[in-house]
């Protein structure tokens, strides 16, 4: 009869950011060992608590189904002897199923008789099973390092304690890690006495929630806490800022959540709020609160894991605790403003940022130099951008920054706003660290968006010219972040700059320190391949991007727009018939030992085709190559789709390849003119028929 099957294995407090994916580990290796083992499983439930890893899975059978068993002995030829006794191998292979010769089959085959072995193999109990799936999934689990504890040699991340299997209302016996199972869990470490007696599996969640004040499913724990901190929020007239890795990791602290409200001296709240936030959260996990408009209120929310019976002392506390943290907070921020951000520029020349690239403060000034560089590029006044590079690391010696890195930027802009830079400058400070990943935002003004491609790049080419580029998952510096970063800002802020002159700039800015020249080429193609995982990313199919790669176009904006003009060109009814015309022109092209000229001479004319054409290309010729030359490639794409006809109809009607040379060569020509115009995009021969 099929039962549920709970699994919980007791500990002391259990990592809180790893709670979530021991969880997950446990409950794959489980219900994989299950099905491994023959057991049909229903609905699997994991819970996760400070102080326990737990499964709860539906209808499991109490043991393995039978199963018919067949092995193939030897051929009847083989099996017996010229006086038809038993050979040695048919004597073997009987030994080896556990039965007598009699007592195998003969089965007729297409390719003769043999014997074979039939039985049907009874399952094995599900007790006899569990212990084994349950200490391999266990030895399985993502642990770094295990610890031992007291005289035993059991090995886990905390020491356990309890251990509980039950089918159904049956205990299944097992030893794990030096316990013995039982029916008996323990509740909240402070609410819940002793142990609690499990009448069956399915009663377990529900049992340690009313008897035991512990709320063993982690996502209903966690929503708990954020319905908590929400309502608290707004009783105060406010927003919660939740975080999310916070969230998860104070979900991964408690087992009975009790939001509890604090208060701090308004004095902290000249301190930037999110120094005031980040000390919250990394030191204490607190939530703060905002008010309507988005200003931090002298409010904090903790979770406690007690319904205090004198919650005016977990306040007070939590508020006692508090008070140093923030004066730290403080005195940093009065420290660090004692003098102007560019002060910290000579700190900066202290700090290697590569032995062989130099120092912080010489990547400062490159980036200055490159950032001025890119702003006359762009036609945009290029004295903030320059001198927001220049200041750009400062904050990374401040006292602030030392204390909370993720910081960086944040402080620099409210560093440099107190020092009386233009508010331009400060922004940009913050902004240039953008994009931190893949989905994150990008700066939001030019000034930023300068600065952070600048950054980026002197980084990349240094890196590749010193010879660190990333090999396989190794990427030290992240480069492929920064080319992707530097491929984002470029496309989707629509900065129209080669991207080859600015590798080539940043090379020259590094001469003094490696000659970088040879890295160019490299770096480039680094940032196509980055290239394509962005539009991968994309959902663009990867024959439109090599379409546009294969012309290596150095501006990422244009790659864009080539990219976008593909995408919607073969979509039309034309684009199949276009592009598989363009491969045959291009596989003639290459075959031909003749010099593509882009001269027709229309006297060699002598099919109907071949003139169609010519007369189609001269008229569409002057409006395409204007739309080109705007960068209108989409437009100028779907005006060639009329070539469709008389290219179809030229390859039906004309033999190209002729024994005679200037007709051969002229015809050559024509459809070198055809391609050529097409090239103009991209070479759409290399995209694939679509279904």
């Amino acid at each position: 009869m099929n039962k549920d099957l709970l699994i919980e294995l007791g500990t002391e407090e259990l990592p809180p950011t790893a709670l979530r994916k021991l969880s997950e580990a446990f409950t794959h290796g489980v219900v994989e060992g299950l099905t491994q083992a023959g057991f049909e499983t229903g609905h699997v439930h994991a819970y996760a608590t400070p102080r326990r890893l737990a499964l709860l899975i539906k209808g499991v059978p109490a043991s393995q189904p039978d199963r018919d068993v067949e092995r193939k002995g030897p051929s009847v030829k083989a099996a017996y002897d010229a006086e038809g006794k038993p050979t040695k191998a048919l004597e073997g292979f009987a030994r080896s199923c556990g039965v007598g010769v009699d007592e195998l089959v003969q089965e007729e085959t297409d390719k003769g008789a043999w014997l074979v072995f039939r039985s049907n193999e009874k399952g094995r109990p599900l007790a006899d099973l569990l212990q084994g799936i349950v200490e391999q999934s266990l030895a399985g689990l993502p642990i770094p390092k295990r610890m031992r504890w007291g005289d035993s040699d059991a090995e886990f991340v905390r020491p356990v304690h309890w251990l509980v299997l039950l089918h159904g209302a049956e205990i299944i016996a097992a030893q794990i890690m030096g316990l013995n199972s039982s029916r008996e869990t323990f509740g909240h470490r402070f609410h819940a006495g002793g142990a609690l007696a499990l009448p069956e599996a399915g009663a377990y969640a529900e049992q340690l929630r009313s008897d035991g004040f512990v709320l063993a499913d982690m996502d209903e724990r966690k929503k708990v806490i954020r319905q908590q901190v929400e309502v608290a929020a707004i009783e105060l007239g406010g927003q919660v800022v939740i975080d999310e890795a916070l969230l998860e990791e104070i979900t991964g602290l408690v087992e009975w959540p009790v939001a509890v409200v604090g208060e701090f001296d308004v004095e902290f709240l000249q301190v930037p709020p999110e120094a005031l936030i980040k000390t919250m959260q990394d030191n204490q996990k607190y939530f703060a609160v905002l008010d309507a408009e988005g200003k931090i209120k002298p409010y904090f929310i903790t979770i406690s894991n007690i319904n205090s019976k004198s919650p005016e002392k977990v306040k007070a506390g939590n508020e006692r605790v508090i008070r140093p943290r923030f004066s730290d907070a403080a005195f940093f921020w009065n420290q660090d403003n004692r003098q102007p951000l560019d002060a910290f520029l000579l700190r900066l020349d202290q700090v290697v940022f590569q032995k062989k690239l130099g120092t912080t403060g010489e990547k400062s000034e490159r980036i200055a130099k490159l950032s001025e560089y890119i702003a006359q590029q762009l036609g945009v006044e290029a004295k903030a951008a320059s001198r927001a590079a220049l200041l750009s690391k400062c904050d990374l010696m401040s006292d602030m920054v030392g204390e909370f890195p993720s910081l960086q930027g944040v402080m620099g802009r409210y560093y440099a706003l107190a020092s009386g830079e233009e508010a331009g400058v400060a922004a940009a400070i913050e902004e240039h660290y953008l994009p931190r990943h893949a989905s994150d935002a990008l700066p939001a003004s030019v000034t930023g968006q300068i600065v952070a491609i600048s950054d980026r790049l002197d980084t990349l080419v240094g890196i590749f010219a010193i010879g660190q580029k990333p090999t396989g998952e190794k990427d030290p510096y992240a480069l492929r972040r920064a080319a992707i970063g530097v491929l984002r800002i470029l496309i989707e802020c629509r900065l129209d700059l080669d991207l080859e002159v600015l590798i080539a700039q940043a090379a020259e800015l590094l001469s003094d320190k490696v000659d970088a020249d040879n890295a160019r080429a490299e770096v480039f193609d680094f940032m196509l391949e980055r290239l394509r995982a962005y539009y991968s990313d994309r959902g663009v199919p990867i024959d439109a991007f090599e379409a546009v790669a294969a012309l290596r176009p150095g501006r990422p904006l244009d790659f864009d727009q080539r990219i976008k003009a593909v995408s919607a060109f073969r979509a039309l009814p034309e684009a199949a018939s276009l592009a598989a015309a363009n491969k045959r022109v291009g596989n003639i092209l290459k075959k031909s030992q003749v010099e593509v000229s882009v001269s027709v001479d229309t006297g060699l004319f002598q099919e109907d085709a071949e003139k169609a054409l010519h007369k189609q290309l001269a008229t569409l010729r002057p409006e395409v190559e204007a739309l080109f030359d705007a960068g209108d490639y989409e437009q100028a794409l779907r005006r060639l789709s009329a070539l469709r006809e008389p290219v179809d109809s030229f390859f039906d009607a004309v033999m190209v390849m002729v024994e005679d040379e200037a007709i051969k060569n002229n015809r050559i020509n024509l459809l070198a003119q055809m391609s050529a115009l097409f090239l103009r995009a991209a070479d759409l021969s290399r995209l694939h028929q679509q279904e």
